[in-house]
């Protein structure tokens, strides 16, 4: 069964999951988190990457309204790390990275639903 054709509520359930486990992940502090040595804005772009991808998979009719949540939530998470006092600081850089993975997920998207559109059920 494609991911697409879960019931609506699965589907907003691990879109949810994903969304609560970045911002935990962006706004624990950093010395509490394991340090895989790729850098902060590849962790950003990647995260940012299946975060969006994860998103278009679920609901590829959404084509519009999941990167456009996907980079409003890259702002407010600066804005959070700015106002909380969890030891994390806002950094414009971070954003440019979630950019980055927000549409690269996008073009692979496309390129999914180009080359294999029985994977990507976007009626």
């Amino acid at each position: 069964m494609l991911p697409s054709r879960f019931p609506r509520p699965v589907r907003l359930g691990l879109y949810a999951l994903a969304v609560l486990i970045l911002l935990v992940l962006c706004l624990t502090p950093s010395k509490d988190l394991p340090d895989p040595g790729t850098g902060d804005r590849f962790e950003h772009m990647a995260a940012w990457f299946v975060l969006t991808l994860a998103g278009l998979v679920l609901a590829p009719r959404r084509r519009l309204a999941i990167p456009a949540f996907a980079l409003a939530y890259g702002v407010l998470i600066e804005i959070l790390q700015w106002i909380t006092p969890f030891g994390r600081h806002p950094d414009p850089a971070d954003f440019v990275a979630d950019s980055v993975g927000v549409a690269v997920a996008c073009l692979v998207f496309l390129a999914l639903r180009r080359l294999a559109p029985r994977l990507i059920d976007a009626r």
